[in-house]
C-alpha cells in the first residue's frame, strides 16, 4: 500500500488491533458517508452555516485520520479551523481529489 494515500503503517495497525472484517465495515461506511459530509459542507456555503460547515470538516477529519488517509485528514483540518470564508471553493476542490484518491485506495484495499 506504499504507493497508495493512505499511511500504511496506520491502516496494517488498525486491521491488527480491530480485524480486517471489521476494517471492511468501516471502510464501506466512509465511503457511503464521506460524498455526503462533502455535499452538507458546499451546501453550508451556499447557505453561510459556518457551523455546519466546521462540523462536516471535523468529520470527515476525523474519519479519515482513522484510515491513515493523512491527506485527506490535512485538507478537512484546514477548512475545519479556516471555517466558512470566501477562499472555501479551492479548498474544498482540493478536499475533493484528496477524498477521490484515498476512497480509490480503500476501494482497491477492499475489493483487491
Amino acid at each position: 500500500m506504499a504507493d497508495l494515500p493512505l499511511d500504511a503503517d496506520i491502516f496494517d495497525t488498525l486491521q491488527d488491533t480491530m480485524g480486517e472484517g471489521f476494517v471492511e465495515d468501516l471502510v464501506n461506511t466512509f465511503l457511503e458517508e464521506a460524498p455526503g459530509l462533502i455535499k452538507e459542507m458546499k451546501a453550508a456555503m451556499v447557505v453561510g452555516d459556518a457551523d455546519k460547515f466546521r462540523r462536516g470538516a471535523h468529520s470527515l477529519k476525523s474519519n479519515a485520520n482513522v484510515f491513515g488517509a493523512t491527506d485527506l485528514a490535512k485538507q478537512a483540518r484546514q477548512l475545519e479551523l479556516g471555517g466558512l470564508n470566501s477562499d472555501n471553493g479551492p479548498q474544498i476542490e482540493a478536499l475533493e481529489d484528496r477524498y477521490a484518491e484515498a476512497s480509490a485506495a480503500l476501494i482497491e484495499w477492499r475489493d483487491g
